[in-house]
């Protein structure tokens, strides 16, 4: 997030997915899971992930039965975050082609940042509770949807990464929004800005997750057990204790993020984007020049 030895339990009949396998009551009759499953490799988020996880979030909060989820994922790793491969056609669209302003392609921009950013609100606004297990690696894109859940778990081998800078992007999704009341200013600011990773100790000690397990078994046993926590208690007031402390962060988390993703509609096309793409693609270390 190994997680892909969930229970073999049946898909959610009333929804297929390209990105998550969701599934209902297999250990508790009010807990869903919802597993990442790629289809990029190691759970990359491609164009699947960004349209689907709005719906999945519907369609848990839709179901009466459904009182919290676990957000887990199959594999070694949680996730490698954002699937440059799939989504290069889509990036390409905004790759100027003089040097001529463009207004309507910087609209297209802020159209297609937001767009994808609304799978993981999807997550933070959503009346289901959710706890995130993380095993693995958990970078990027992963950061962002982990900091969207209410509840975060981590394997003694999760690592983590808000990995945008180092890929010429600032992060615009949502962590650099949400980690602030998570983990505190300064730590977000030294990861952001850094691109460094964390291991579980360094998580956990931080804030950033509030259990660490031995492994990936573990720790979908754990968040599990939180997720049946939750669903236990009386479901108005689950849902009202939530409301009130989204409530005292949701105007700042709004205007954060409205304001990146007016930034990067007018920086995100840019030639150290480009070279940190190529240079991710050729396996080499990127040589930036502020362009």
């Amino acid at each position: 997030m190994s997680i892909a030895e969930t229970s073999a339990a049946a898909p959610s009949a009333a929804g297929e997915y390209a990105s998550v396998r969701v599934e209902k009551a297999t250990r508790h009759p009010h807990v869903a899971q919802v597993t990442l499953i790629g289809p990029g490799r190691n759970n990359a988020m491609g164009p699947d992930f960004w349209a689907e996880m709005p719906r999945v979030m519907a369609e848990l909060d839709a179901d009466p039965d459904v009182r919290a989820a676990v957000i887990a994922a199959q594999g070694r790793n949680f996730t490698y975050g954002l699937d440059l491969m799939a989504m290069m056609p889509q990036f390409m669209e905004f790759l100027p082609q003089d040097k001529a302003p463009d207004a309507s392609r910087n609209e297209r921009v802020l159209d297609f940042v937001e767009n994808m950013r609304r799978a993981v609100d999807a997550v933070a606004s959503a009346r289901t509770p959710t706890v995130a297990a993380v095993q693995g690696r958990c970078i990027g894109g992963g950061i962002d949807l982990i900091s969207a859940c209410d509840v975060r778990h981590g394997s003694a081998d999760s690592a983590y990464s808000v990995r945008e800078v180092k890929v010429g992007i600032v992060a615009d999704m949502g962590s650099l929004a949400r980690l602030p009341y998570i983990i505190g200013s300064a730590l977000t600011r030294e990861l952001a800005l850094t691109g460094r990773d964390i291991d579980a100790e360094t998580a956990l000690r931080y804030g950033l997750v509030t259990h660490v397990a031995d492994d990936a078994a573990g720790v979908l046993d754990s968040a599990h057990a939180t997720a049946a926590e939750i669903a236990d208690n009386p479901p108005l007031v689950v849902r009202g204790t939530r409301e009130v402390l989204n409530r005292a962060i949701e105007g700042p988390i709004y205007e954060s993020n409205r304001y990146v993703a007016t930034w990067n509609a007018g920086f995100l096309a840019s030639a150290d984007m480009m070279e940190a793409i190529s240079a991710t693609l050729e396996k080499r270390e990127a040589e930036f020049t502020g362009r």
